[in-house]
């Protein structure tokens, strides 16, 4: 059953990476968190195993069609791979507890949602000049969200170089894959652990994400951009709230038996 539901769920990732460049890996972490019952440590380096696996996959296409953007791409890409090697760094040494990965999750996904719903309410009228401090800003911040939150960013990635670098759409999807890849890669070496024990979980993701990256590619085309985001938003929020929940699940302190048995002797009459 968990092998069905990593399936289908690897099989969305890689349909909304082949159509958006974009957005899938952020539903990846609840799904193992809450679908498959992993602790955070180990689902945080498998999903950007699976992350920077399905983004590699999707790049071909769009390289074949020179569709990426080196100055935009530096210009965003450097500070991200600082911030993600900084986020890293943080969850290995224990600073980042497992509810404030989880809050952190959360609170993306809810941006994410409000990005594509306000890329969606703008449309794709007039591209506009870059600010370059505003896209190194915008580097670091999704460095540092992948390297806590094991997530490849590119839900802000794509709005950024779209909104901040001008880019099209298509130009913006490629450029985006290569440094959602690249960024994982990254913050998983600042995290120094490989999740062996849940390594078996990979071939169901990564054999659905194939299939629903090919799917995405041939249906593509004929897909209107408004109603995927619209719908993928929806997703987003749906996300926000089951890793909000876990969150707060996993922030509650165990209370200790002995005490609470104490406790319950005082208070007989």
């Amino acid at each position: 059953m968990i092998s069905l539901l990593l399936g289908l769920g690897g099989g969305l990732i890689g349909f909304l990476l082949s159509v958006l460049g974009a957005g899938g890996s952020i539903l990846l972490l609840p799904l193992l968190v809450s679908g498959a019952a992993l602790p955070t440590r180990e689902a945080v380096p498998l999903s950007l195993i699976v992350v920077m696996l399905l983004a590699l996959a999707n790049l071909g296409p769009y390289l074949r069609r020179g569709q990426f953007a080196p100055r935009p791409a530096l210009l965003l890409g450097l500070p991200a791979l600082g911030g993600s090697w900084i986020g890293g760094s943080w969850v290995k040494a224990g600073l980042i507890p497992e509810a404030v990965q989880l809050s952190v999750f959360a609170a993306a996904a809810l941006l994410a949602s409000w990005l594509l719903l306000r890329r969606q309410a703008n449309g794709t009228a007039g591209p506009r000049r870059a600010a370059d401090v505003l896209l190194v800003l915008q580097g670091l911040l999704v460095g540092l969200l992948t390297g806590i939150a094991g997530v490849g960013g590119g839900f802000a990635i794509v709005p950024a170089l779209v909104l901040l670098a001008g880019l099209a759409m298509a130009l913006a999807s490629g450029t985006s894959l290569l440094l959602i890849a690249v960024n994982a890669l990254v913050a998983l070496a600042a995290l120094g652990h490989w999740p062996q024990a849940s390594l078996p979980l990979l071939a169901p993701l990564l054999l659905g994400g194939v299939v629903g990256a090919v799917a995405g590619q041939r249906l593509a085309p004929h897909l209107s951009d408004r109603h995927l985001r619209r719908g993928f938003s929806f997703l987003l929020v749906a996300s926000a709230l089951l890793s909000g929940v876990e969150a707060w699940k996993r922030q509650a302190p165990l209370e200790d038996p002995g005490a609470a048995a104490l406790s319950q002797r005082n208070a007989r009459p």
